[in-house]
């Protein structure tokens, strides 16, 4: 292996050449190298793993932590924009699970992990189903061509994560926008200062209501009650945990229907399958998810000791990239990893993470994205995009990838 000097070091996060594949030097990184060092936005130097069984490996390793106020973390972030996030005592954000380490995230985690049961998120199937119903009504009653991400891709996950929370969903614009500039790559760091406060100030003062009140019969609400029984948690850690699920709750979601819903519009033998026997949906799923793994800088870590991976050796204090993207394109494992193979039984991808911080919120996901394709596919059969798919206005924000529009007809 040549080692690489640091003026030599490839830059991270990585372009895209085609939307909807990783970029191009994943795949050879993987093959030379794929435990490597990259330099960062903000000129620090951390390490890439893009192989599936060492990100599974480092993920599951009890000497990373996923602490986001190390100095060394590494963030996707320009000096200017880490100093915002860093710096900023208003955020409680930073106190939310994605940021802690053992005991206290299990303990946190604990007193959520009810809420996101399968049995609980089945529970929640005909509701999602109503509210997937209402939003195709105005999708087909708007002017056409009409916005998929405005009225099916936002709008579900938006609605069902306001319900599931108890925010109000008429406030939805404001944190769409709060979010929106809180994970672009473009937002200077006075503008994501500005949205984090005003995120951070709209859901304090929504958990303050739910504390001086009676218990809401919602996550929200119940988590405080649990609080009050055993505390365990701070009135920031709570007010963090809400902008957690909020954001991730309806980010995320929305993105991987939208592009779901455009790569089964650019495989019509894909599609057909699924509009045959809805039973291949949750496989379908489970490939769609592999295949775009939309959220990458959530599973970034800095370890806590010295540790050997993939012949190399991490040091204390280095921080670490797990590409989870790179690692679902893994040739070794998923074989032919550019082709849409709903037969492929790739559950054992890591686009919800892998280890104790693995996606809280899978379950939820999943329910999602099977009831919107089933329904979409059934009520609007002659959908069809309104542009060619690489005309679409793709992003990467954060390491979040999706699309703005959509701009479908039908």
């Amino acid at each position: 292996m040549t080692e690489m000097l640091e003026t030599d070091l490839p830059s991270f996060p990585m372009a895209r050449e085609c939307p909807m594949h990783p970029p191009a030097e994943y795949r050879e990184i993987r093959k030379q190298e794929p435990v490597s060092r990259v330099r960062m936005p903000d000129g620090q130097i951390a390490w890439l793993v893009t192989g599936h069984e060492l990100s599974r490996q480092l993920l599951a390793d009890p000497r990373v932590s996923s602490d986001r106020l190390h100095p060394n973390f590494p963030l996707a972030l320009t000096t200017e924009q880490r100093k915002a996030f860093q710096d900023n005592n208003r955020l409680n954000f930073r106190r939310s699970m994605i940021g802690l380490d053992a005991p206290q995230h299990g303990v946190h985690r604990k007193m959520l992990i009810s809420e996101f049961s399968v049995r609980r998120i089945a529970s929640m199937r005909p509701r999602i189903q109503e509210i997937v119903d209402q939003s195709i009504d105005d999708l087909l009653a708007a002017e056409q061509p009409a916005d998929l991400v405005e009225h099916i891709s936002l709008a579900v996950p938006s609605l069902v994560i306001c319900e599931l929370l108890g925010v109000p969903y008429e406030q939805r614009h404001g944190f769409h926008e709060w979010t929106r500039k809180l994970i672009s790559r473009t937002t200077s760091g006075v503008e994501r200062r500005e949205a984090a406060e005003a995120l951070n100030d709209f859901l304090d003062d929504l958990v303050t209501r739910k504390e001086q009140g009676e218990p809401t019969d919602d996550v929200i609400g119940r988590l405080i009650a649990r609080n009050r029984e055993t505390p365990v948690m701070t009135h920031e850690e709570i007010v963090g945990t809400a902008i957690l699920l909020l954001i991730a709750g309806h980010e995320t979601t929305a993105n991987m229907i939208s592009l779901g819903t455009v790569a089964l519009l650019e495989n019509p033998e894909q599609k057909a399958q699924i509009v045959a026997d809805s039973s291949l949906l949750p496989s379908a799923i489970e490939e769609m998810l592999r295949y775009f793994t939309i959220v990458e800088s959530a599973t970034a870590r800095v370890a806590t000791a010295d540790i050997e991976l993939g012949g190399v050796t991490i040091r204390k204090d280095e921080g670490v990239i797990v590409s989870g993207l790179a690692a679902d394109w893994d040739e070794t494992v998923f074989e032919h990893p550019d082709q849409l193979d709903f037969t492929r039984g790739a559950r054992h991808h890591v686009a919800f993470g892998y280890g104790v911080h693995q996606c809280l919120g899978q379950n939820l996901a999943r329910l999602e994205l099977e009831i919107v394709f089933e329904t979409l596919f059934r009520r609007v059969p002659t959908l069809a995009l309104a542009v060619p798919a690489a005309d679409l206005p793709y992003k990467d924000d954060a390491g979040i990838y999706g699309i703005y529009r959509v701009p479908v007809h039908f």
